[in-house]
């Protein structure tokens, strides 16, 4: 494929990578046509199949003939052994049912159905002492119905009657994957709490598709509100409430934002003193100045199977706050914002372009910006001891202390 080619409506389909990264916006395969760049390669909607986790290949070959007619129940499939004269097999029902509808390779991959495969998954680390630096994690049950839960991380006390800060942390994972118990996410979040002496609320929401957003909204909401009330005697022993901070990466950062959002229309409350986003995950139905060609696309297809109810699509204003009818930036609830980018993230723009906004409205808090010259999407997840990485932690350590 040429680049800049344009596609008719079939799914799009990043080449190899050799290691699953953190970011699903690197490896992404939609159904629907876009204009993408260099890098990408078309391929034909293709049946369910067994899923091999350890697997780190990115191109999945379909196991069937070509296949036409794209969004109908059924589907026309030609076999490579048919003549061009024989007329078109129909697949079946559940065949339809198993067609790949959007994919990261390296991630997760969505079937027509409404099923995901998630692939390449981190182990889930237990909760507990991590002698390296101190952390203790503990694991509470939110709600036992929907078994929402969250696992706070307390580091080594200094002064034990000193109160901590309390950050409620939001995982990434575009909506589909991660959570807090990931090696991932308990790593990160270990060593955040290690860094900047803070209590943090590290949620696990419940996941898209299986659970449509708002529902992940909706626990992260009560989440917070849980935090802010002090019910578990962490927090109401050694957190300090006054001082409560939302914080997330990518789809976790886009939560982050929604939660400063819900408490503007609930009164202000909870209280929040900041908000830390990072590499947040905005979209919008239409390409902005900086955003790589395709981009948007990309986003507004994993919007769609994230959030299937939002009625004005990519412009939904959770993710396009930017958007017509979109929120009021100057009532957003917090004192101070930290606003992170990655150089070379697909993102960066959408991410300035919020920051932006944010900083020349009538909203009375300080914004603050810090974009980490040449490096991706949440790679500070990868490669936490990269130089980057270190001086964007110690950045996010000084915002909560103050600075």
């Amino acid at each position: 494929m040429l680049p800049h080619q344009k596609l008719s409506p079939q799914r799009l389909i990043c080449c190899h990578m050799a290691t699953p990264s953190p970011n699903p916006h690197l490896s992404m395969s939609i159904n629907g046509g876009a204009t993408v760049s260099a890098g990408w390669a078309a391929t034909q909607p293709r049946r369910r199949r067994t899923v091999d986790h350890s697997s780190r290949s990115c191109l999945l070959r379909p196991s069937y003939g070509s296949t036409r007619g794209f969004g109908t129940r059924r589907i026309a499939v030609r076999s490579a052994s048919q003549k061009n004269s024989s007329p078109p097999l129909m697949t079946t029902e559940q065949e339809a049912e198993d067609e790949v509808v959007l994919e990261s390779p390296a991630h997760f991959r969505i079937y027509k159905s409404g099923k995901i495969d998630r692939l390449n998954r981190p182990p889930v680390l237990p909760a507990g002492l991590d002698e390296a630096t101190g952390v203790t994690s503990k694991d509470v049950v939110l709600d036992a119905d929907t078994g929402v839960s969250v696992r706070l991380f307390l580091p080594k006390l200094q002064e034990p009657s000193k109160k901590l800060p309390v950050v409620v942390f939001f995982h990434g994972g575009a909506f589909f994957i991660e959570s807090a118990g990931s090696e991932t996410y308990h790593n990160y979040v270990n060593s955040l709490a290690a860094a900047a002496g803070v209590l943090v609320v590290s949620v696990d929401y419940r996941l898209a598709p299986e659970h449509p957003l708002p529902a992940g909204y909706d626990d992260s909401w009560a989440a917070l509100q849980w935090a802010a009330s002090a019910q578990d005697g962490w927090i109401a022993e050694h957190g300090d409430t006054a001082r409560l901070f939302v914080a997330g990466d990518s789809a976790g950062a886009n939560i982050a934002h929604e939660m400063l959002v819900r408490a503007a229309a609930s009164g202000g409350r909870p209280r929040m003193e900041g908000a830390i986003l990072l590499h947040p995950w905005f979209g919008g139905s239409k390409e902005i100045e900086g955003e790589p060609e395709g981009g948007a696309a990309i986003t507004a297809a994993m919007w769609y199977y994230a959030c299937p109810g939002a009625a004005a699509g990519a412009d939904d204003p959770r993710l396009n706050p930017l958007a017509a009818g979109g929120p009021v930036l100057e009532e957003l609830a917090c004192e101070r914002m930290l606003v992170c980018a990655g150089g070379k993230d697909v993102l960066a723009a959408r991410n300035r372009a919020y920051y932006d906004a944010v900083a020349a409205s009538a909203w009375r808090g300080s914004a603050a910006w810090l974009e980490s010259e040449g490096e991706g999407h949440v790679f500070f997840l990868g490669n936490s001891e990269c130089e980057n990485a270190k001086q964007l932690m110690d950045r996010i350590v000084a915002f909560i202390a103050g600075g």
